[in-house]
Formats: C-alpha cells, sequence, structure tokens
C-alpha cells in the first residue's frame, strides 16, 4: 500500500492552488540551493488526500526521483506510536500512569539527580519523587540526550554509549539498565527536557506485555493499521525504495551522504528504540495520523477509546506552561514559545507567541532528518512532510514555513 494519491483536487479540500505554489517554490529553493535532496509532501482533509507532492531526489547519487513510496528514515516521529503502544496498556490495566518506572525496571529504583561537577566526578544527591510512567511520557523524567552537548549529564551520556544514536546496547534491557547508573538532569516532573525517556518507555512495554517491542508494535499497532511498509528492519527487496540519509557539509551547509550513520536497515536488529529507529512511509504514517485524528479509530479499526487521544493530545507540562517556560535550552525547545507537551505529542496552547497562523490545539511532532507531521482536528486537517537530512540546521525554519503555506493556502 505504499503508493499514495490524490483522490481530490486542492480546491477540492478547500485549498488555494495558486497559494501552494507559494509552498512549492521555497521547497524547490532548498532543494536548489543543495541543503536539502528530496522532499515529500501530503495534505490530508476532510476524509480525502487533496495534495502530493514529490520533488527532488531520494537518492542523489543514484539520479533516483523521490516518489510516493519512498521510505523514510521517521527518527523521532517514532515516538508518537511507541506513546500510543503503553497507552494502549494502560487502558488494558498492565501499565497506569502513576506506576514507579523501577517496578518494570528495577534499575532505576537508586535514582539520583547531578547536582555541580564535572562529568567525571559528579557530586548528586538521591531523587525525592520517583519516576513514573507518565514523567516518561512527557520528557519530565529528568533523563538526556547524548547530543545535546549542553552540560556534564549530556557528556556523561556520551561517555556511557560513545555518542552512538542508533544502537546504543545490544539490546533495549542493557540499554536501560546502563542509563539508569546516570544522574537525572533535574528532579523527576520539575522541568521538561527532550531524552531517551520514550527508550525507557519502550522497555516498560517490553516487561509489560512480555514481548518485545517490534514484536508488540507488529501485533497491535503496526498491523491492525495496516502499516505494511514501517518497522525496524526492511525486506532486501524494497532496499532501493529507502532516502539516501544526508548530513549538511559544515563548511558548505550542502547536504552530503551519510552513509556511515545510519547504513541498510535489511539486518535483523537487536535494539528497537521506543524514541527512533523505525522506517515509514506517508501512506503509512497517514494511517496512524488518521487514527489520532479520529480519537483512536480508523477505517473501523479501533486502537485507543477516544478519552485516551484527548488526554494524549492535552498539555501536561507544569502549571498548563509551554515548552519554552519549563524546558532545559536546547535544539529541541527553541522555538517551541505557545507549545505544550502531552504525552508523546506537542499541541498549540496559543499561536501568538508560537508566530503562527496554524490552529489552537493543532498537534504535532517530527524526527531529526528533517519529517514532521501534525493533525488540526479544528480543520479536520494533516500534514506530513518527509525529506533525510540530519540535524539540518534549517529544520525549524523549514517547519515553520510549511505551517504558514499550508494555513495561508487554507482559504475554503
Amino acid at each position: 500500500m505504499g503508493e499514495l494519491t490524490a483522490e481530490a483536487t486542492p480546491e477540492g479540500i478547500g485549498l488555494d492552488s495558486a497559494r501552494l505554489d507559494r509552498w512549492e517554490r521555497a521547497l524547490d529553493a532548498h532543494i536548489s540551493g543543495g541543503g536539502y535532496k528530496g522532499t515529500l509532501a501530503v495534505i490530508w482533509r476532510g476524509g480525502k488526500v487533496g495534495y502530493v507532492r514529490a520533488a527532488g531526489t531520494r537518492d542523489a547519487e543514484a539520479g533516483l526521483p523521490v516518489e510516493t513510496d519512498t521510505i523514510w528514515r521517521i527518527y523521532s516521529m517514532t515516538k508518537p506510536i511507541t506513546s500510543v503502544a503503553a497507552m494502549l496498556l494502560c487502558e488494558e490495566g498492565a501499565l497506569a500512569l502513576t506506576d514507579p518506572v523501577a517496578k518494570y525496571i528495577p534499575a532505576f529504583g537508586d535514582a539520583r539527580v547531578y547536582s555541580v561537577g564535572p562529568a567525571r566526578a559528579p557530586v548528586t544527591q538521591a531523587a525525592r519523587t520517583p519516576i513514573t510512567i507518565w514523567h516518561l511520557l512527557t520528557h519530565t523524567a529528568g533523563l538526556t540526550y547524548w547530543f545535546h552537548m549542553r552540560d556534564p549529564v549530556d557528556e556523561m551520556y556520551r561517555m556511557a554509549f560513545q555518542g552512538r544514536n542508533e544502537e546504543p546496547a545490544p539490546t533495549l534491557a542493557a540499554f536501560c539498565d546502563r542509563l539508569a547508573t546516570l544522574p537525572l538532569l533535574f528532579e523527576p516532573g520539575t522541568e521538561w527536557n527532550y531524552s531517551n525517556a520514550t527508550d525507557v518507555l519502550a522497555r516498560v512495554v517490553e516487561v509489560a506485555s512480555g514481548q518485545t517491542f517490534a514484536t508488540f508494535l507488529a501485533d497491535r499497532i503496526l498491523g491492525p493499521l495496516d502499516m505494511r511498509d514501517t518497522g525496524y528492519i526492511i525486506p532486501e527487496g524494497d532496499a532501493g525504495r529507502v532516502a539516501t540519509l544526508y548530513a549538511p557539509d559544515l563548511r558548505t551547509g550542502r547536504a552530503t551522504a551519510a552513509h556511515g550513520l545510519d547504513g541498510p536497515r535489511t539486518q535483523s536488529r537487536s535494539f528497537h528504540g521506543g524514541g527512533h529507529g523505525l522506517l515509514s512511509t506517508a501512506a503509512d504514517y497517514l494511517r496512524f495520523a488518521r487514527m489520532l485524528l479520529g480519537r483512536g479509530r480508523v477505517d473501523g479499526v479501533r486502537i485507543l477509546a477516544p478519552h485516551t487521544v484527548d488526554l494524549m493530545v492535552a498539555n501536561h507540562l507544569p502549571g498548563g506552561r509551554d515548552i519554552a517556560a519549563v524546558a532545559r535550552r536546547s535544539l529541541f525547545s527553541d522555538g517551541l514559545a505557545g507549545r505544550g507537551f502531552g504525552l508523546g505529542l506537542s499541541p498549540l496552547l496559543d499561536p501568538v507567541p508560537a508566530r503562527t497562523i496554524a490552529s489552537r490545539g493543532e498537534y504535532t511532532w517530527g524526527g531529526a532528518a528533517g519529517t514532521d507531521f501534525w493533525v488540526d482536528p479544528a480543520e479536520d486537517l494533516i500534514v506530513l512532510f518527509f525529506t533525510q537530512v540530519l540535524f539540518a540546521p534549517d529544520a525549524a525554519v523549514l517547519r515553520r514555513e510549511l505551517r504558514w503555506m499550508v494555513y495561508s493556502a487554507l482559504v475554503g
């Protein structure tokens, strides 16, 4: 089901084609400037796909174009899927948001919080609050990522895992046990910090379900939603559909093939991260997004109850504040004024501080290689965007442009 075609004209779903041309020119400029190689944009509204545009190449060296069935590394767009997995178990009584993580991963029972000192000789103190499932889902657990490059705890992560993001340990269980020996960045529940929390959540799902995380996803989410091209590995025969991973050249800013960063995904993997790692297509991820918009149901298939999805897309941050007010400053918190964070998804609380014309209540998340999606219940709208440049310096700009161009074209 990888192919995706428009079922209506842009005007048929209330979009102005002439205004969408602005977005196309902007995208083409990013590609011709060398910062990106290829992109795929999809707009679904009111039950129909009304806009699909593939541009550029999925493999510039081989001259292969982006196609609607191109397979993309979605990195952190894995996180909403993992969050749905956890909420599914909450509905079944196998998990509770208030459960301590140590109930499932005992190594987290002695968590300590960083106070002062260098990475090789930190001063820590015992955490006063146990890390809970809710903390993992909201990124308020006090965990971090090695690539933040910001403080001694980030450095300790790099020392522990040698900067290996894709497969930092032989298994998810081994990774979490090692992670639990490192100090927390802050007392759980007091701040927001983008982190490995969703990887820990995936291990909790494994323990609570008795299945590997990849098997649980296949059985309970990907299979029922008919997301046939989504997984941690792909069949050898589909390798040619996978977009090449690129990274910006630090001297020129041009996208350069980065084969060594995340190689072919046709081989079996023992590490199945909850925060990253899945590959997917536009058609597959549209199924997942439609399930969210349908408050847990799409085409007669129900994954979650409506009230569960409502809770996921509500703001859970302390005091009802936005990410900018409670986050440790990083590449992943800058530009998030006006946005809250729920259970794996980020709702727009106020368009004014966010400097956007998107709808209040729209919710979203993106991936490290530039992929992005959002769901807008007020407009019955889903937008998907795919590209494959890891940590592109202007990724946030591109995402802002996408929202402005889509909403400025939404006139009917």
